[in-house]
Parts: structure tokens; C-alpha cells; sequence
């Protein structure tokens, strides 16, 4: 029934246009393929009990930070504790490293080196907390705080809190002071170089900057996982994902000043499952081609999300001057509420105190669909696609789309973006199907007719939120 109803609806559209046949057969076919792939969520994403490690019958090694002279009462440094008891867990077969309940454990700048034995348990129940001091960070460990690398079906999961004392790291940014200098900051957990690690359960808050890091990784789960931090507080992204495939997040909660979600270089096969995301600025691909770089990310689907009072909604971001591509990436079942940008590309991103050039190159942007977005926007323009003139967009396709603004006028921008849309789609989109590059908005007032009004050159350009 649904390949009827498109054939039936592409073909009016043929005989309208006067498209040619092979055209309607290449929409059927990149509806199907954008419509219909998947990413598997395998059945072995198992996760025991929070009490499992209390029982004698389990035949685990309970490794307890306690035991290595952890104090545990947020002040005294338990880095070393931390470290002996990671040494022993991960060279020990079937070991639960426990942090307990009830306690909090100061730990610097640390990396926690695998490969380790297999079925390594890390719990954590208690609080895990970061220096609050930028000056007495260790210099030897610039950019990550609790760093996790080269493990293999490590498991981490609890109800514990990880908590990167982020305040003064905020208050030291150049996006809060001009006058302060622009530096990097530390992640707060980061998975890097791993493969088959799963996360379950834990809390990150107060990221000195972004807060989790799955880096060249592959078949990464995080389940049930949320990221806090004030809406205001920089670069404080929640889950970050670069170099990596096979990755599913489900049931994450995020709140942050920044991308709830951001997908960079290399990353592909990735897949988000019920998601809260707000406050932010959204869910993004991007940036990418930053300083004439190279960027690709392939296979991304975004399946039942709700976004509230973010800067941004579904977002694609890239920077002039850049290479590579972003393809097959599906959103789908999304709920918007008072949101900013809910669909935008941006081809044209700028997050720089000083304008940027106009350049000829960018990164490819194509076989892009959303399908079933409803709920509110506080912008005029709920659907944005703002593209290169020499490298456009195209392949967008849109469907069952209700954008609404409380004052009753919604609109969407087109500059090179080419696609169609099915269904319903309000506003409507039929800027999309322009054969032209020239930028074009089609405005829905109430129940008016459309009608064209000339875009600003405003909209070309755009800085960071």
C-alpha cells in the first residue's frame, strides 16, 4: 500500500512536470532505501542487575576502590586508588571494579589503559568528581579528564555519577568572556580506540567541556545514560561521536549548551533511539570541514526524539572550504516543542570571532530524508536549507511534516537544495524542487496561498548560536 501510494503520488507529480519515467523510479528507489535501512540494535546488549555483584553464586572478582586507600570523601585524591584498581580488575578474568554507593572520589587526569581480561564490570554507584581548579590541571593530560582506551567488551553501567566540576572551566571561555583566551578544555569520559563497550545507567554532568567521547570505536552501546548541564555553559556537547561505527544510544536524556548529540568525521552505521534532548542546541552532523579539512559521515538514523527549547533541532552543519560528503541519513518520529531551526542545513556554519571567506568547495550534503516532524518553532523558518551554490544539496526528501508557530507563519528557505517531499508537508517545501540554484522561500500564512518572497542576504551566512 505505501509503494502504491508513492507510485500513484510520484507519477501525478511526472505528469504535471513532465518528468521523465526514470526519474520516478530513482524517487521510488531512494524513498525505499532512506525509508528502510537500519542499523542493528543486536540482541546481546545485556546488562545485570545493580545487585549482582553482592552475590557469591555469580563467580565474579569484586574489586573495590575502597580497598586500593580510596577515602572517597570528595577532597583527599584518590587518583592512585583509582589506578591500582583499575590494574588489578582489568588484568583479573571476570572482575567487577565497584565504586560504591554513597561516597565521592576525587580523581585527576587519568587514562585507563586496556586491553583487559575478559568480562570486565566497571560499577559505579558513587560520585566520580573532577578537580574544580583550571590551573592545577595536569598539563600532561590537556583535553580529557577519565580516559577509557583500547578495551574490548568492557562493560560499564550503575546508577553513580561522573561529574567534570565544570564551572570555572565555563567561566574561564572565551564564549562567556571576550576577553578571556580561546583554549580547549577536558572531556570528561571518553571511550577511545574500543570496540564492543556498553554503557548503561550512569550520569555525566557539569562536562568541563564536552562531556562524552566514543572516538575510534566500534559496536558501542550507551543505554539509559543522561548528560546535564546549564544551558549556558560552553562547548559542553553531551555525546560526541567521531571515528566510529556501530554505535546505538537509546533512552538518553541530555541537557547541555551545546549539541545534545554531534556526529563528526569517519563516523557511520550510527543510530539514536528514543532521545530527550533539552536544553541545547540540538542534534547535529557537524561541524565538518573546518580549515579546508575533510569530512564524512554516512548512515545515520534518528528514530523517536523529543526536543524542547533548543537553538537548533535537526541540524547539519559545515564549514566553507571543506571536502568530502554526509549521505543516507533518515529522521524520523521527532517531536518539536518552542524549538529554533528545527530542520536546517547549514552549509554556510561559522562559529569564528572573525567572518569567513567565501569558498568554492564544501562537503557534499545528499540523500537526506525526514519523515514524521511535528510540534512547534520559534523561527519564521521551520526548514532551512541553505547550501553551497557549487556543491548543493540535493536528494532531500521530506514527508509528513507539521511545523507550527504560535503566530501562524511558517515558511521554508531553499538556496541550491534540491529534493521533493510527500504527504503532508507544512510548510510546504516546494522550494526543493526548483530546477534552479537560485534561493527561493515558500511562505504558509494561516491558510493563504503561497507566495515568494526574495531571501536576505543574512541567510547565507550564520554563526554559532
Amino acid at each position: 500500500m505505501f509503494k502504491f501510494f508513492l507510485v500513484s503520488f510520484l507519477g501525478l507529480l511526472i505528469a504535471a512536470h513532465g518528468v521523465a519515467e526514470n526519474r520516478l523510479h530513482d524517487n521510488i528507489a531512494m524513498i525505499e532505501e532512506l525509508g528502510s535501512f537500519d542499523i542493528e540494535e543486536e540482541n546481546d546488549v545485556e546488562f545485570l542487575d545493580n545487585s549482582f555483584w553482592t552475590s557469591e553464586r555469580v563467580g565474579k572478582n569484586l574489586v573495590n576502590v575502597d580497598a586500593f586507600g580510596a577515602a572517597g570523601n570528595g577532597v583527599e585524591d584518590d587518583t592512585q586508588a583509582f589506578q591500582s584498581a583499575w590494574d588489578k580488575a582489568c588484568s583479573t578474568p571476570k572482575s567487577v571494579l565497584l565504586v560504591p554507593q554513597g561516597r565521592r572520589y576525587l580523581v585527576n587526569a587519568t587514562r585507563f589503559k586496556g586491553p583487559c581480561a575478559d568480562k570486565l564490570i566497571f560499577q559505579i554507584e558513587g560520585t566520580i568528581v573532577a578537580p574544580d581548579e583550571p590551573k592545577n590541571w595536569d598539563p600532561k593530560n590537556p583535553r580529557n579528564w577519565l580516559d577509557f582506551t583500547k578495551l574490548k567488551g568492557v562493560l560499564f553501567q550503575g546508577g553513580g555519577v561522573i561529574d567534570g566540576s565544570g564551572s570555572q572551566w565555563w567561566a574561564s571561555s572565551c564564549k562567556k568572556n571576550k576577553s578571556n583566551p580561546c583554549r580547549g578544555a577536558p572531556t570528561a569520559l571518553t571511550i577511545d580506540s574500543s570496540s564492543s563497550v556498553k554503557v548503561k545507567g550512569l550520569t555525566i554532568q557539569n562536562g568541563q567541556q564536552m562531556h562524552f567521547t566514543i572516538s575510534r570505536s566500534q559496536s558501542v552501546r550507551i543505554i539509559d545514560v543522561q548528560v546535564s548541564a546549564p544551558g549556558d555553559s560552553p562547548n559542553t556537547d553531551g555525546i560526541h561521536i567521531t571515528e566510529s561505527t556501530n554505535v546505538l544510544l537509546q533512552n538518553c536524556k541530555i541537557g547541555t549548551g551545546d549539541d545534545c548529540i554531534s556526529i563528526v568525521n569517519g563516523s557511520s552505521s550510527i543510530k539514536m533511539k528514543t532521545i530527550y534532548c533539552g536544553p541545547g542546541h540540538g542534534i547535529s552532523i557537524g561541524s565538518l570541514g573546518k580549515d579546508n579539512s575533510t569530512g564524512i559521515v554516512t548512515k545515520v538514523v534518528l528514530d523517536s526524539a523529543f526536543l524542547r527549547e533548543t537553538t537548533n533541532g535537526l541540524r547539519i552543519k559545515t564549514w566553507q572550504g571543506g571536502s568530502g560528503f554526509v549521505q543516507s541519513v533518515r529522521y524520523q518520529n521527532v517531536r518539536m516543542q518552542d524549538v529554533e531551526n528545527p530542520i536546517i542545513i547549514d552549509q554556510f556554519y561559522c562559529d569564528s570571532p572573525k567572518e569567513c571567506q567565501n569558498q568554492t568547495t564544501a562537503v557534499e550534503i545528499s540523500q537526506i530524508m525526514y519523515r514524521n516532524i511535528s510540534g512547534t518553532t520559534k523561527s519564521a523558518k521551520a526548514m532551512k536549507f541553505s547550501c553551497s551554490n557549487t556543491v548543493p544539496c540535493h536528494n532531500i526528501v521530506v514527508s509528513n511534516i507539521n511545523l507550527e508557530k504560535k503566530d501562524g507563519t511558517v515558511e521554508t528557505y531553499c538556496n541550491s537544495a534540491t529534493g521533493f517531499g510527500y504527504g503532508i508537508v507544512h510548510p510546504a517545501a516546494d522550494c526543493l524542487s526548483s530546477s534552479d540554484k537560485e534561493e527561493c522561500i515558500v511562505k504558509i500564512k494561516n491558510t493563504e496561498n503561497e507566495e515568494l518572497a526574495e531571501a536576505s542576504p543574512e541567510d547565507l551566512v550564520h554563526t554559532e548560536l
